[in-house]
């Protein structure tokens, strides 16, 4: 999807719109049964200098949010970004082939964790709720073999890491510790339903 482009999903009593381009996103937000539009922000996601991964994936949801809102001035806006830390490091979207054999080479081994913010913006009064969640995975020692297989059966050079771990690359690790199980892909969703019910929206009361 281009960054201009938006994707209908239908029109809730309180319009939601996620403000992404991740079809790894979309399709966990799918999950929970709302209708909501989808438009990816145009923002700057550089790294500020001096702050950390944690710090990083909170302040760009909320910035994803905010870009959004402007076109959407009634909404409530879902942001949300993941940045991986290893051993203190940022790791984002490799981007290209060489670049996502040089991060599982770096993450072979260690245990990499996956920071993941959610920012929910009531573009009408300007509150924002924002939330973080971690995901510890420990990764496997990945030889060059494995490796080169990995990308070559899966498409992850969009994905933090390297990792599409929603496929083939839980292949990749000795184990994964967090309380939701879907914020290594990319949306917790148990936290996305924790800002929505703030907002004043139940999934569980929606009509069908």
């Amino acid at each position: 999807m281009s960054k201009t482009a938006a994707k209908t999903r239908g029109n809730p009593p309180r319009p939601l719109v996620l403000a992404s381009g991740s079809r790894y996103r979309a399709a966990l937000l799918d999950r929970i049964g709302l209708p909501y539009l989808a438009r990816a922000p145009d923002i700057d996601e550089s790294t500020l200098a001096g702050e950390s991964p944690a710090e990083t994936c909170v302040r760009l949801a909320e910035a994803k949010a905010r870009a959004v809102a402007v076109h959407h001035p009634d909404a409530l806006v879902l942001g949300s970004d993941q940045v991986a830390d290893c051993e203190g490091r940022h790791v984002g979207k490799p981007g290209t082939l060489a670049g996502a054999k040089e991060q599982l080479r770096a993450q072979s081994g260690r245990s990499v964790t996956f920071h993941t913010g959610v920012a929910l913006l009531d573009a009408a009064t300007g509150r924002c709720w924002v939330e973080r969640v971690d995901v510890v995975s420990r990764f496997r020692v990945l030889n060059e073999g494995e490796i080169d297989a990995y990308l070559a059966r899966e498409n992850a050079l969009d994905c933090a890491g390297s990792v599409r771990s929603e496929a083939l690359g839980i292949a990749l690790f000795e184990a994964i510790e967090s309380d939701d199980p879907t914020a290594l892909i990319g949306l917790p969703l148990i936290v996305t339903l924790k800002l929505l019910r703030r907002a004043g929206v139940d999934v569980l009361a929606q009509p069908r």
